[in-house]
């Protein structure tokens, strides 16, 4: 599914526009009509990786919007899911094993779908999320994640938002909002559902 959000002044506005391009999701990624876990399963997250390639101008200072998303989207689903997530450190150490980076061809494990799911079977965690925000200017970034259920490989959530604005503020809700929907997912054992009515 992709968003797209800008300045923090017009945020209200675009939040109605998500709540309505809810509906039409089932479109835009796997449709998921039973249940796959346990609604106390456990998660994986992988650091936020950055794309700057295609930007016009490349700075020094991209890579603290991948650090910023990182953060943003680990504390927002530790406060949603408790001890559901996994550790960050415990992952970054298994995702950095050689089985986990035999899988990658030698690009970075959180950039690699079979690498996540082998960092997350290790950990015994059914649910792996990765993500990735790109740069293709000063004021406009986009913030790609996914919910993968590492044991079949099926990608639940897909989700694409655009961030127009000040990257700081856009990237923190970009982040916060794919942290609510995959929570939620989570919650609801991957039966995606239509929000923000269903808790």
């Amino acid at each position: 599914m992709t968003y797209s959000l800008i300045s923090p002044r017009a945020l209200p506005a675009y939040v109605a526009l998500l709540v309505m391009l809810a509906g039409n999701r089932a479109s835009a990624q796997t449709d998921a009509t039973s249940r796959r876990e346990g609604p106390s399963a456990k998660v994986v997250v992988l650091p936020v990786a950055l794309y700057n390639a295609q930007a016009n101008v490349q700075e020094a200072s991209d890579s603290s919007q991948a650090a910023l998303s990182t953060e943003v989207l680990f504390s927002k689903l530790r406060e949603l899911l408790g001890s559901q997530l996994l550790d960050g450190k415990q992952v970054a150490l298994v995702a950095a094993s050689p089985k986990a980076l035999a899988t990658t061809g030698k690009q970075p494990c959180n950039v690699i779908v079979a690498c996540a799911r082998a960092v997350a079977d290790s950990l015994k965690a059914p649910w792996v999320v990765i993500a990735k925000v790109s740069k293709t200017s000063n004021l406009i970034w986009l913030f790609t994640g996914q919910l993968i259920h590492a044991p079949t490989g099926t990608i639940i959530l897909d989700d694409s938002t655009e961030l127009k604005g000040p990257p700081e503020g856009m990237v923190r809700a970009g982040s916060r909002i794919f942290a609510e929907r995959v929570a939620r997912t989570v919650r609801h054992g991957g039966v995606t559902t239509n929000f923000p009515n269903t808790p």
